[in-house]
């Protein structure tokens, strides 16, 4: 008789290296719609993009403090998004993941997935002797009174 083996969820994981913002969004977009068919299984692209800022739902243009003629010189673009929060900025060495999945299949709310996001960069940071933590009121995981892990839904 054949021993039953514990089911496996898949997840398959894109390290993309350096990739534009606004390529990357449009493959995130190509990658949910084939999600939500259920034609891929869950997705995790990890990347870092070149200089950019996104304004969140929430932003507020005059909380980016680069000088706006210093955006231009330096060829910096602003993206508005369409996720929550106010101003992020990415840039290179900055390592950014974007995972693509279904909730309900993963047994999720969407507060306890981003209770879960942090606790994986907290213990992450562990790992590295970096004292993470989560701020009451506030998303994302600080080192002392410093933000390390944005949390953009």
């Amino acid at each position: 008789m054949m021993e039953e083996l514990p089911l496996t969820k898949v997840c398959l994981v894109y390290d993309l290296g350096l990739v534009d913002y606004h390529k990357g969004l449009l493959l995130q977009e190509r990658l949910l719609d084939s999600r939500k068919s259920g034609a891929i299984p869950d997705v995790l692209l990890l990347l870092q993009h070149p200089s950019v800022f996104t304004m969140g739902r929430s932003g507020i243009v005059e909380n980016i403090i680069v000088p706006e003629e210093t955006l231009v010189k330096e060829g910096i673009p602003v993206f508005h998004t369409n996720r929550g929060g106010d101003i992020t900025y990415h840039g290179p060495g900055q390592l950014v993941g974007y995972p693509i999945l279904n909730l309900r299949e993963n047994g999720l709310t969407v507060h306890q997935y981003v209770w879960d996001l942090e606790e994986i960069v907290i213990r992450t940071l562990a790992d590295f002797g970096i004292g993470g933590q989560r701020v009451s009121g506030r998303r994302g995981v600080w080192v002392g009174r410093q933000k390390i892990c944005a949390l953009g839904l």
